[in-house]
């Protein structure tokens, strides 16, 4: 059932807004609630390996194509479930490279959808939304990796609340940086974390208008029946 529903958001452009609205519903409600517990953190990783793999199965050229590609997110999965027993450096460094493969990879897919020939609907602005959503979700990851990684790379107070996680924390921060509000609760200390924090702002400024702006433009500009 959770297949077909996936393979049905790939399946045209309408499906766009089912992602949209499930990355807000995962960003804003279960991420900030369900956070801190292990057993969501796994169910989200399948989420994503399955929303990839059906995403590369429906635009890839044949069948062999997609499975070689669809090794990235299988790894992804199988190294973020070892990764929840094994905290080692090593492997919390695989699961970083094939955590931004993987987001690398839908953001692309998504863009495909979005740049294919055809007028410019609605839904392909909405699928622009959706790349700006998961680059937050990209930053936040690398984000969350340089925090366990460099001491003091980050100073950062965490809330009193039982639902409080990194991961939460971090995806807010990164959604604050793409939209260069900067409320100063969370400070990058460490150089290659404020690299990646003026990396993110730039796109944050940049994608909006590029992107988006243009999708816009295109979109109220076509000839009207």
């Amino acid at each position: 059932m959770k297949r077909r529903i996936l393979k049905n958001i790939w399946a045209n452009e309408s499906g766009l807004s089912g992602m949209l609205v499930l990355l807000l519903v995962m960003h804003f409600i279960l991420i900030p609630i369900f956070g801190s517990h292990a057993l969501f953190s796994i169910m989200l990783d399948i989420f994503w390996m399955l929303l990839l793999t059906t995403g590369i199965f429906s635009l890839a050229k044949n069948k062999r194509q997609a499975i070689i590609i669809s090794i990235v997110p299988f790894l992804f999965i199988v190294i973020s479930w070892i990764s929840t027993f094994n905290k080692t450096t090593f492997i919390q460094t695989t699961e970083l490279i094939l955590s931004v493969l993987t987001f690398v990879l839908l953001i692309t897919i998504v863009l495909i959808k979005v740049f294919e020939p055809g007028p410019v609907t609605i839904f392909r602005i909405i699928g622009s939304v959706v790349v700006y959503m998961l680059i937050a979700n990209l930053w936040s990851i690398v984000y969350i990796y340089i925090f366990n990684n460099i001491e003091g790379s980050f100073q950062i107070t965490l809330p009193p609340f039982e639902t409080n996680s990194l991961q939460a924390n971090f995806l807010y921060f990164s959604y604050i940086t793409l939209t260069t509000t900067g409320f100063g609760d969370i400070v990058p200390l460490h150089p290659l974390a404020r690299s990646l924090v003026q990396v993110e702002a730039m796109i944050g400024v940049l994608y909006p208008v590029i992107l988006i702006g243009k999708l816009v433009s295109d979109n109220t500009s076509k000839p009207k029946n």
